[in-house]
């Protein structure tokens, strides 16, 4: 009996057998063999890694989970990306860094708190436990020693430290803030959380409040983060186009208004900003948002005007909802002096200006504006042409000429009693009709064109009017240049207990006081009560009781708490410095930027822009050296399946698991229906979405592992789709995963029960030995190149099935095919491992290597010299249809090639009574031969 290794806890003993017997090999066990290298990698602490390597470093990274209880599909897919790559990373040389934390804080872990009677702490903490737990059975090769929760003290106490030193600076501020306010969880939502004017978790309706809120000046980091996008070579385009579109950036003219009572009575100024001020000619009105000083103003006699301020409070503060919802107005009795012309037009208080946006006041100029179009024709207001096209600006110059040459000839009637000639323009005059028409009926004309209707601007593009009008305006004191940004400063507070406590202490004499750092952390209780949406930091006295670090006398606590993405905001430069006194210590600058970050592309314009911008903040502070976080950005793809119910009476829908349907099928295959396996009744089909426990359409990860093992869910997580689609998740195809890893096991084991594993003769291998080994070379390449550059791990996993049909259809048992055979099978083991890393393990020590870690053997190397072809394989196609193959030696000429395709029997057949007219060689591929 030969012994090839032994792993730590149960031998791999492998009978020398025939292979009449191989019956007999031991079977593929994958819960065991699975079990005995996490054992292994736990007790080595194979992957916990230091900065002394003489490696290059690579720091891979997926975004950190939040602790929901339980680890979906959507998680394997992601940590599994990783970690192929950061396997494939070590076994080429690399000095990898692959971390794990834990996104503890944020409002889930209260309501669960509240549904389930605990604390939000020891839910989190439970919570932490079993996910860890989950992700340590899938065999992620992670540095567990560097792992936190957000939620720790010695976590957030840099957080706190952080932005006392930005108060200081003037870089962090509390104003008073329009936001959106979900009434039922108490508390501020981002614009994407309010989705049809509802919170996206409670669905109540969302209230404008204006409240005091902490904010984050990443406005003054703007330019900065748009011109960064620019050297982000590694990052997706759809993830650069989406930040630079939320950053906004506009050039335009800052111009004032005065406004007037109905009186005429001077009421003030207002100021718009505006990047058409070629369209200024057409302004017919002004908006100003309900919260505006004029609106106020003109509410405060006007008691309908209040009432419909009030009500304008209720619906979210997004751009997106504003742009899709009715326009809706009222007029204030204010009137706006045109800064050119002098005339009065209307100040209307609007539904779709946000006091946050620019100035809260925009110039509405319907002809050019199809939001200032739609309420124009709402309340019957002028809508004016002043920006026309080319087309028109001709129709107008001809109508022009005409006049001339009409006046010239009126005045030469007059003096000798001639005719009057006139002459045709009545194509010209359409043009001009139907352009106005189609402003006046159809919408907005919003492109840029030629000033008209615009007195001593007429004529002018957009840029000379922008000139023209700027140096008006600055001459005068009324008016300005300004570059603007769409984004606006991250508002970081919320008014929930779950959070890292913002470490301000509130003073009725001295303002905002930041807690002296000696003073920190500010420690948030975990021990509470809590059983509804009050925060108990807020209810509890004793815990808002403080003193004044200033002036020493009574003062509170700020009892608002930080939003979640700014302990996201950091996190990655934590791992760098486990233990470091400050957020991060000299480490950091050894692993950042990272390398590789995978994560989901809905965190585009959230996390993967604050977090650059904080980035930039410890930048400034002296703690990271480098600009940005992140080199390369790898967006992956849902997991998506089927979902079945069935409906109620009332409309609403019962939702069934998947694993609780049988499907039915036709003779063909075709999907004909499902049933409930329970009571064999029907069940609908409801399409394919992505896993969520609202369509409970979710596939468990734990009983996938125990069904079929942690290596083949990892298989199919990776074959079944590329990296950046959604991955349809089919238990059938995760069945065959199961049955490609037992017939390589299969194939492995046979092969080591072999009395002994000869080294190859490169030089005397015959035409199947030399073209095993190509195809073997030939695959190292692919993979290597799928796993490091491309990342298209499916198409690298088909490659190595391919291989293994070659291996299983080999059948050459002497020396030279056993010692091929064997490269082709170690190497296969190596190539294996970044995705199926138990199995490799198991399998490296079948093939004789002890209880080595595979991941530190060498990704094999391709061979050039196995690469070189003696013959090649060429089709042959008639007229563009395939008619045969033609095997040539590779220095074959293109005479060669045409003399023996004209001489293939297929092709002959199929030339008989024809002429041949050409034959066109493409060398190592194709021989078309054209004839008639």
């Amino acid at each position: 009996m030969l012994r090839c290794g032994r792993l730590s806890g149960p031998q791999f003993e492998v009978p020398a057998v025939s292979s009449e017997a191989a019956s007999e090999i031991r079977p593929y066990e994958p819960q065991s063999i699975e079990d005995a290298a996490r054992r292994y990698w736990s007790d080595t602490r194979a992957f916990e890694v230091d900065e002394q390597s003489a490696k290059p470093k690579y720091y891979c990274l997926s975004m950190l989970p939040y602790p929901s209880g339980a680890l979906h599909m959507g998680h394997v897919r992601n940590y599994t990306i990783s970690d192929v790559i950061s396997r494939y990373k070590r076994m080429t040389g690399h000095n990898v860094l692959q971390p794990m934390g834990w996104d503890a804080f944020g409002l889930p872990a209260e309501n669960a708190a509240i549904k389930n009677r605990t604390a939000p702490a020891k839910w989190t903490y439970a919570n932490i436990a079993h996910m860890k737990a989950q992700l340590q059975q899938m065999g992620y090769a992670i540095d567990w020693s560097r792992e936190f929760a957000t939620c720790q003290p010695d976590y957030y106490v840099h957080e706190q430290r952080m932005f006392v030193r930005l108060m200081k600076q003037g870089l962090a501020y509390r104003k008073n803030s329009v936001v959106n306010w979900d009434p039922v969880d108490q508390t501020v939502l981002a614009n994407e959380q309010v989705i049809d004017g509802r919170g996206w978790r409670t669905g109540a309706l969302v209230e404008k409040r204006e409240i005091p809120q902490w904010f984050l000046k990443i406005t003054g980091y703007a330019q900065e983060l748009l011109d960064g996008l620019d050297t982000l070579e590694g990052w997706p385009e759809a993830v650069k186009t989406m930040q630079r579109n939320w950053i906004g950036r506009s050039e335009g003219l800052e111009i004032r208004f005065d406004v007037v009572d109905e009186d005429g009575a001077a009421v003030g100024p207002v100021e718009v900003y505006t990047t058409r001020p070629d369209t200024l000619m057409g302004v017919t009105f002004l908006s100003v948002a309900a919260e505006h000083p004029l609106a106020t103003h003109a509410a405060a006699g006007n008691p309908a005007l209040a009432g419909f301020i009030a009500e304008l409070r209720q619906g979210g503060v997004s751009e997106a909802e504003l742009e899709t919802q009715e326009k809706r107005g009222m007029y204030t009795g204010l009137r706006a002096v045109h800064p050119v012309t002098g005339e009065e037009v209307p100040v209307y208080v609007a539904n779709f200006v946000l006091m946050g946006y620019g100035t809260g006041a925009v110039m509405a100029v319907p002809g050019h504006d199809q939001r200032d179009w739609e309420f124009a024709k709402r309340y019957g207001l002028p809508i004016r042409a002043v920006i026309v096209s080319a087309a028109v600006r001709d129709a107008l110059e001809e109508i022009e000429r005409h006049i001339e040459k009409h006046d010239d000839a009126m005045a030469a009637a007059l003096g000798t009693g001639g005719a009057i000639d006139v002459y045709d323009t009545g194509a010209a005059v359409q043009v001009v009709q139907d352009f106005v028409r189609a402003i006046e009926e159809e919408g907005a004309w919003t492109e840029r064109g030629w000033l008209v209707n615009s007195g001593e601007f007429d004529g002018m593009d957009f840029d000379q009017a922008l000139d023209a009008l700027a140096s008006r305006f600055e001459a005068a004191g009324i008016g300005r240049r300004r570059v603007n940004f769409r984004l606006r400063d991250w508002g970081v507070s919320r008014q929930r207990y779950w959070g890292c406590p913002i470490p301000v202490i509130l003073c009725a004499a001295c303002g905002d006081v930041p807690v002296p750092e000696d003073q920190l952390p500010v420690l948030l209780p975990e021990d509470v009560e809590f059983s509804g949406v009050a925060s108990p930091i807020k209810s509890d006295p004793e815990w808002r009781k403080a003193t004044c670090p200033a002036c020493g006398g009574p003062a509170e606590r700020e009892t608002d708490t930080f939003d979640t993405f700014m302990e996201s905001s950091w996190y990655m430069h934590r791992y760098t410095s486990p233990g470091a006194a400050d957020m991060v210590d000299a480490r950091a600058n050894y692993w950042m930027p990272i390398d590789q970050y995978i994560g989901g592309i809905e965190h585009a314009i959230l996390h993967l822009l604050y977090f650059r911008f904080y980035h930039r903040l410890m930048r400034d502070q002296g703690l990271v050296d480098s600009d940005e976080p992140v080199r390369n950005l790898l967006t992956q793809g849902m997991v998506i399946a089927d979902t079945y119910f069935r409906a109620n009476a009332d409309g609403s829908k019962d939702w069934i698991n998947p694993a609780d349907v049988e499907v039915v099928r036709d003779d063909k295959g075709r999907v004909t229906g499902a049933t409930l396996k329970s009571d064999g009744q029907p069940v609908e089909i409801g399409g394919t979405e992505k896993m969520s426990k609202s369509k409970n359409n979710g596939v468990d990860p734990r009983e996938m592992v125990g069904k079929y093992g942690a290596d083949t869910v990892r298989l199919f997580s990776m074959f079944a789709a590329p990296p950046e689609q959604s991955l349809e998740w089919n238990e059938a195809g995760v069945e065959g995963m199961a049955r490609f890893l037992r017939r390589f096991w299969r194939e492995v084991v046979t092969h080591a029960s072999q009395p002994d594993h000869p080294v190859a003769d490169v030089a005397a291998l015959d035409g199947r030995q030399k073209a095993l080994r190509r195809q073997l070379h030939e695959t190292i390449q692919k993979v290597g190149d799928d796993y490091g550059r491309r990342h298209s791990f499916n198409t690298a996993i088909a490659a190595l099935m391919e291989l293994l049909n070659a291996v299983a259809k080999f059948d050459d048992m002497g020396e030279q095919g056993r010692a091929v055979r064997h490269e082709v099978l170690e190497a296969m083991v190596l190539m294996l491992n970044p995705v199926t890393p138990h199995v490799s393990h198991a399998l490296w020590q079948v093939l004789g290597h002890g209880e080595a870690l595979v991941e530190d053997v060498p990704f094999p190397a391709v061979d050039p010299a196995a690469l070189v072809r003696d013959s090649v394989r060429l089709a042959v196609q008639v007229n563009g249809k395939l008619r045969g193959t033609i095997e040539l030696p590779a220095s074959a000429t293109k005479e060669d090639a045409e003399r023996q395709a004209l001489a293939e029997p297929h092709v002959a057949q199929h030339l008989e009574g024809l002429s041949v007219r050409k034959v066109i060689v493409v060398p190592g591929k194709i021989v078309n031969i054209v004839a008639n």
